[in-house]
């Protein structure tokens, strides 16, 4: 029923930006949770920033102050701005949609049941 696709990930020199989309296809996620998640090779997954119905948000300590997630409801749509990026932020970025337990566990994969399919961001020294 539900597809997110990201998009706009690509090279960047170290104190560049980048914005990443990630549209939904099917039905409303108004209400529920999306999230920003990103993996590196051979690291885990780690939560990057996320997006309540009610416009609430959530980050991890290494991208406060300099990414900014958003949500377009009417489009169906979740946002990362990117900005002042450090070559620690090169990694595979997946967007997600939230289940039951979003609400409660945004910063857990556990309060997810969409992933996209990753956008690569690579950050230059």
């Amino acid at each position: 029923q539900v597809q997110l696709v990201e998009s706009g990930g690509g090279l960047v020199q170290a104190g560049g930006s980048l914005r990443l989309s990630c549209a939904a296809s099917g039905r409303t996620f108004s209400r529920n949770v999306m999230g920003w998640f990103r993996q590196a090779p051979g690291k885990a997954r780690e939560f990057v920033a996320a997006i309540m119905w009610s416009g609430t948000t959530y980050y991890a300590d290494s991208v406060k102050g300099r990414f900014t997630i958003s949500r377009d409801n009417t489009k169906n749509t979740v946002y990362l701005q990117m900005n002042s990026l450090k070559p620690e932020d090169t990694a595979v970025y997946y967007c997600a949609a939230g289940n039951e337990y979003g609400t409660t566990w945004p910063k857990r994969e556990l309060g997810y049941n969409y992933w996209g399919q990753g956008t690569q961001v690579t950050v230059s020294s």
